[in-house]
């Protein structure tokens, strides 16, 4: 069998975000039972059968890849291709009846982050991006924007109570920022891709959170690195940036 493109693996990325977000979508505002992990992280019956959704497409259209989710772990691969997802990402917004949870797909390919597809079913959006391709934004080309300046920029969190010990460098930028804005999870970097804010801002994180955020941050022309400037899907915090107020961004957190 032929090695599928980078289109091909974007294409189907984009698809079963979609029919994963279709399933959180029968959920959503409903009252939905909510248990407690044991990180004491909330999860829902929606959480898991949009992974099992996942899980389900990519086995049967690329059984030998590796898949790392969530809600299921970890099964091992031998294509070089893994699999990182988080079917919901923002459970709390999910729970709280707020849309701005997102179903995260993302693709290493010898352990480099390569494609991103991130869904947002009630808001009816979705960015796809894979290394070289660009990346879109409800099928149009997506941009950061070019503000130059914190005092011009929107920077954007998503829960104060997380900052573990960054909350001065936190509060340095925000302090310098024209605009903060909270509740942002997963949406605060589609906000950062697409041009709508400049800064995004997390002190904790797990790798599928991170996996499809870095290639949309990094193909519509942004950043996506940890705390230390470093790109990377691994560390347990992210930055995202428009890019041209990366270096900015980091010599205030340092």
């Amino acid at each position: 069998m032929a090695e599928p493109s980078l289109r091909e693996i974007l294409d189907f990325a984009a698809e079963a975000a979609w029919q994963a977000g279709r399933i959180t979508l029968q959920y959503f505002q409903t009252g939905v039972a909510v248990e407690e992990k044991a990180d004491a992280s909330p999860v829902t019956v929606a959480d898991k059968g949009a992974e099992d959704k996942l899980r389900e497409m990519i086995e049967a259209k690329f059984p030998e890849d590796g898949i790392l989710g969530e809600e299921h772990g970890e099964k091992q691969g031998s294509t070089g291709r893994r699999w990182i997802v988080d079917p919901i990402d923002g459970t709390k917004s999910f729970i709280h009846g707020v849309p701005f949870y997102g179903v995260l797909v993302g693709v290493e390919i010898d352990d480099v982050p390569t494609v991103g597809v991130v869904n947002f079913p009630a808001l009816n959006e979705m960015l796809c991006a894979a290394k070289g391709l660009g990346c879109t934004w409800n099928g149009r080309r997506a941009r950061v924007s070019d503000v130059s300046d914190l005092k011009d920029a929107t920077v954007l969190f998503t829960d104060p109570d997380n900052w573990y010990g960054k909350d001065e460098p936190a509060k340095r930028i925000r302090d310098q920022a024209k605009l903060v804005r909270g509740w942002s999870d997963c949406y605060g970097y589609a906000l950062v891709a697409t041009g709508r804010a400049e800064v995004m801002l997390d002190p904790k994180m797990n790798v599928w959170d991170c996996a499809a955020l870095a290639p949309i941050m990094e193909e519509t022309g942004g950043t996506f690195t940890d705390w230390k400037g470093k790109a990377t899907i691994w560390a347990e915090e992210a930055v995202g940036t428009n890019g041209v107020l990366f270096e900015r961004v980091m010599e205030v957190i340092r």
